[in-house]
């Protein structure tokens, strides 16, 4: 009966109500630590990710304001190009157009055109006719043609040297 009567007085907590006391069980400090430290870690790349892809604010493309290209008309060259002993003299004829970036570089390279014209024919009297064969030949010749330009005219700058003509007789 003793066993009978102890446990109806723990019964009785019960019915009267009342909870019997019961341990609670917190998880252990390495669990905790570990669980936090995940947490940190998948905010953090939720945060980042919000930060990198997508929390950025549209910008409004700025709108440029081009500037229409300047050209400044240069005198016509014709040059004898150079020639390996026997062959007929060859003679180049170029009409050229320097393209500049903006119209207030033109009274600064206008009293450089005598450098401008120099550079030129002496590049040119040097070229053999086999130099202008093809497109290639004639893209050469206007690289070649922009940088002594810019070297003449420096610091300013020149865009490009443009063909008007070219007639190689």
């Amino acid at each position: 009966m003793a066993k009978a009567a102890k446990t109806e007085a723990e019964a009785e907590p019960e019915a009267e109500g009342e909870e019997a006391p019961k341990k609670s069980r917190l998880p252990s400090k390495k669990v905790m630590i570990i669980a936090g430290a995940a947490l940190l870690v998948v905010g953090g790349g939720g945060f980042g990710a919000m930060k990198f892809m997508g929390g950025k604010k549209q910008e409004e493309p700025k709108k440029e304001v081009v500037k229409p290209a300047t050209f400044v008309d240069l005198p016509d060259v014709l040059v004898n190009l150079a020639n390996s002993g026997g062959d007929r003299t060859q003679y180049l004829k170029v009409k050229v157009v320097l393209e500049l970036p903006d119209a207030e570089l033109v009274p600064k390279i206008q009293p450089l055109m005598p450098r401008v014209m120099d550079a030129f024919q002496t590049y040119l009297r040097e070229l053999r006719p086999t130099d202008l064969d093809g497109s290639a030949g004639l893209y050469r010749l206007k690289e070649e043609l922009t940088r002594r330009v810019n070297v003449a005219v420096a610091p300013n700058k020149v865009t490009a040297v443009l063909f008007k003509e070219i007639v190689v007789q």
